[in-house]
Order: C-alpha cells, then structure tokens, then sequence
C-alpha cells in the first residue's frame, strides 16, 4: 500500500492534472491493484478450500511444471488435484517487470546460498553464491528475469538419443506450443509460436537507444537477427518476455489463476510437504505427509504422487522420502528405500556480470530515478515504458565460441545478456543484493556510476554447457533445514575458457560503428582482488569471471 501512496503522493507533488490522477487510480481499480498488492484475493480463495483425505493426484510443488500439471489434470472433471506449495500467493510487486532484481530479496525467495569453494564467487559475500529459488504459487517465475528460452533443439534431440524418449524436439515442441500465447510482431504465422495458449510471450514493451545499438551492432559482427525459440539460435534478438500488456506473467497467472473455482482443484499454500510415503515393499508412492499451521498430515493419493518441487527442493524430498545413496541416508538416519545419486549432478549456468559500457549519452540507461518518475508510471498502467522491461534486460545474443564441443553444429556455448543499466542503476539496492556482491566490490568499482550524469549499460555472458558439475547433501533429516549446495563453479578450468571467449566477442562490440557513435567504452576501473593484473588482459578477465561470476 505504501508504494501506491507514495505514486500517488508524487503526482500530486508534480502538480499533474486531476484528471491524470484519476485516470490513475480508476486504472489501478480495474486491474485490482489494491486487492493484489495486500495479497488478499486469490490467498481468501485458496483459504476457503476444505480439503479431502484422498486425492487421485498429489503434486508438491506449484512451479511451472506444478501449475502445468495441475491445469491440464483437473480438465478431467472426474479427477480430484491437490497443489501444495510451501510460500504464499505473489503480490502486485511482482506485476512491475523492472523490479525483478528486488524480488530476490523478498520472501518469495528461499534465499539458498552455495558453500564457500575455491576458485569461484570470490566477489560474493562470504564467497558464497546465491540461488534465487520461488517460493510462491508459480515458483520461480514469480521472482526471475521473465526471459522465455524454451532451450536449443539440438539438445533436446541429443536427451533423445541418450535414450530419454519422448524428449526429441519435434515430440515436445507441441507442448510447449500449446502453452504459448505470443503476440511477437512478425511471427504470427510461424510455425513454432502458437496464439492461443495460456502463457503470454511479447516482446518488450519498450527498447532503449542502447539496446538497438547492441543489435544492430550484433548484425554489423555476424550475428543475423533469429528467433531464438525456433529450430535456430546462433545470432540476435531483442527479449522474448513471459510478460503480459508489459505485466509479469507468472506460471499461476497463466495456467492456475483462470482456473482457481474448478471445483476439483484445490490448492493448499503456506505448506510444506515433507515426505513422500512409499510402500517400501511394492516400492510404489501412495501419499505424502506434509505440514501445516505446524500440524503434521498424511493425504493419500488414489492414483499418482506428482514430485515438482524445484532443483533443490526435489532432491530434498526425494531423500527424506528415503531415496538417495546409502551412505547419505545413513548419515542423517532416514530408511533406505531405493537406493540412487539423488543430488550428485547438478549443473548451473554460470553468468558473468562484469563487462560494463560508460557512453557519450545523457539520460539513456535505466535507473531508479527514471523509473519512478510519475509519468513512467502512468506509461506503466498503460502497458508501457521502462518500467515494463524485466529486470532491465532487453536483448539477447547467441554465439559460438572457438573452443564449442559442438563442431559443425549450430549450438551456442555463450549466451550474451543485454542489460540497459548494471549493479548501480538501483544504487547497490536490487541487483547487487541479489547477486550478494560485496560492499568492497561495489564501492570500490560500481558506486561512482550512480552518478546520473554517467549513462552506462551491461552486457552479461552466460554459459549454456558447463563441464564443472556440483552435488547438494542433506545436513539432517530435518526438513526444515537446508541442504548444503556445492556448484563447483569452474572446478573444470575449460569452462573459464569458455566464458573468456564470450567476454572477447563481447568486447568486440566497441569497434562497431553502432558503439562508436555514442562513445561506448568498456568500463576500466578494476576489481580490488584482480587490480594486481593488468586490466584487459586475458588473465585479468580469468580473474573477474571467477568473481562476479553467480
């Protein structure tokens, strides 16, 4: 309620006109802004359920794969569906796109943090990583950056060949069409994007100077302009966003919200499923015994127990449940039932954040003090301005290093991230805690660009096949406590060297006419841990990615 007011207190400051405000508040009425922001409606529905003792289906998790799930299961009238999910339902903060930094600073985060490990996270606090996970109904699309990438199609074709059948890309490319809503300009006859499914895909509602500099620059080096959730991906596009009228778009918005009153579905929030019962003769799930208001249950399911609890949480449950290595099992004292690696691999997509531009430009790059000008927000209830850009990022770039495994393929290795701003745009208060980056780093480096007479931009690189692998382990059998979480972040030195070619082909981009007409220069000012090296230098870069790498 307080940022309503302080909206509204800013347009009345300014002197705008009656009727601007009004336009204001009647808008914020329509879309229920009040209703939402103090999380009532949808959260007095979810209380009203009374709830059975038998299920046909259980799922524990109400993530994309869990909304998913418990839409298409209960258009079978004949089939009761219990959703459980351990957080809440998500407020009218999360309808800003541009505040999804801070999202991860909330408690619809669990706020996982890595282990201190050797040779990574040096610029993070305690030298451990963060790993925004959603805890809410929709899951982590209630807290992410809204960057719709359904994935390469050689990858899926390879899970194919490994032996996962079902999973090649024309077998799941229909599932992913069905679930598409797309308004993409330019698509509206293509093949791989569908215009009445639930999920909304758009492109930003709004594009800065910078981000079409970064594309027509991309073009001037190579990279032609794709769409990157076709069957090609190597080149260039502006962001395809999980984003609807310049709103976030959430798995609950998207597959549970139009469905809330299906009187077959009921959705249990503020829950934590803790196991999941297994006859451990037949080896068969028949329920799970979850918490909740602290009461312990038991509800039993007539046909499946459906696990979506997330990376983390899965594995978590899984293990409780009595499935896992023998000797982990054993150590917090938990009843074998089947004995598998639950845990033992676990890949992340390490990003680099450290590659800042400085431009000759006035006023270009988003911040803080732009976004929440009065007439941004008014733009923002109309559907525009910069407020609709998620996280503020808006383009992105698909490469193929020299050193790609995947020769003679059309398979990126590096995914570069347009951001029109960096850690400094929100003053250290967003994505620099999100992020956990040290108070040292950034006011040694980034504080002196909150001066709002410096306009600068980011450009991130991603990693898309890492050969490091990391593991989690259980601290106890408490389910309360969190697992332990060791990404072993660039422990195979070759993905460093993956992640300096993507930095090379993006420093590339300041010798492009695009760049050069506004000035744009890489950002010099060196980390305090590697200011020992020359900046630039190959070795200096090995240094930042093993910082600002997350």
């Amino acid at each position: 309620m307080k940022l309503l007011l302080l909206v509204i207190c800013l347009l009345i400051e300014i002197n705008y006109s009656l009727s601007v405000l009004e336009s204001f508040v009647k808008r914020a009425k329509q879309s229920e802004f009040f209703a939402k922001l103090i999380n009532q409606k949808h959260t007095a529905i979810v209380e009203k359920q009374r709830y059975f003792d038998h299920y046909d289906f259980i799922i524990v998790g109400s993530g994309p794969g869990g909304c998913v799930l418990a839409n298409r299961l209960t258009e079978n009238k004949k089939w009761n569906v219990l959703l459980i999910e351990a957080g809440k339902v998500e407020t009218a903060l999360q309808d800003v796109p541009v505040l999804a930094a801070y999202m991860q600073s909330t408690a619809f985060n669990w706020g996982f943090v890595s282990e201190p490990q050797a040779g990574s996270c040096f610029g993070m606090d305690e030298n451990r990583c963060g790993f925004p996970r959603g805890k809410a109904l929709g899951g982590t699309s209630v807290i992410n950056y809204m960057i719709y990438n359904r994935g390469n199609k050689n990858d899926f074709d390879r899970w194919a060949a490994a032996g996962n059948y079902g999973w090649s890309w024309n077998e799941v490319l229909p599932y992913f069409l069905k679930s598409e809503r797309s308004t993409l300009e330019g698509f509206e006859n293509s093949p791989y994007h569908n215009r009445h499914g639930e999920m909304s895909v758009e492109y930003n509602r709004h594009r800065t100077l910078y981000s079409k500099l970064f594309v027509k620059a991309s073009n001037h080096l190579g990279l032609r302009e794709v769409d990157y959730n076709s069957g090609q991906q190597l080149g260039v596009s502006f962001l395809q966003a999980n984003t609807l009228n310049g709103r976030r778009h959430s798995a609950f918005k998207a597959f549970i919200e139009p469905i809330l009153n299906r009187p077959n579905l009921h959705v249990m929030i503020n829950t934590r499923a803790t196991k999941v019962l297994i006859d451990p003769s037949t080896k068969i799930a028949y329920g799970v015994e979850l918490l909740r208001n602290r009461k312990r249950y038991r509800i039993l399911a007539r046909k499946e127990v459906i696990l979506s609890a997330g990376t983390f949480m899965s594995p978590q449950i899984l293990m409780l449940s009595g499935i896992g290595m023998k000797s982990d099992l054993n150590r917090i004292g938990v009843p074998v039932i089947q004995e598998l690696p639950v845990g033992k691999i676990m890949y992340d997509h390490t990003t680099h954040i450290g590659v800042v531009f400085v431009a000759n430009t006035t006023g270009e790059s988003l911040n803080s003090d732009r976004a929440i000008q009065p007439n941004n927000v008014v733009k923002f209830l109309h559907g525009q301005g910069i407020l609709t850009v998620p996280g503020g990022v808006e383009a992105l770039g698909f490469i193929k290093t020299n050193i790609n495994n995947f020769r003679g393929e059309t398979v990126p290795d590096v995914e570069l991230i347009f951001l029109a701003g960096g850690y400094f745009s929100d003053e250290g208060t967003g994505v620099r805690r999100g992020i956990r980056i040290t108070d040292k780093i950034y006011n040694s480096v980034y504080k002196r660009l909150e001066d709002r007479s410096i306009d600068a931009f980011t450009v991130a690189q991603m990693l898309f096949h890492p050969k490091s692998v990391g593991y989690l382990e259980l601290k106890s059998s408490n389910p309360f406590h969190w697992p332990k979480f060791y990404h072993n972040f660039f422990k195979n030195a070759d993905d460093v060297e993956t992640m300096l070619e993507g930095i090379k082909a993006t420093l590339k981009l300041v010798n492009t006419p695009q760049f050069k007409s506004i000035g744009a220069r890489v950002y010099s000012v060196p980390l305090p841990n590697c200011a020992h090296i020359h900046f630039g230098t190959d070795d200096y870069w090995r240094c930042s990615i093993r910082t600002l790498s997350s």
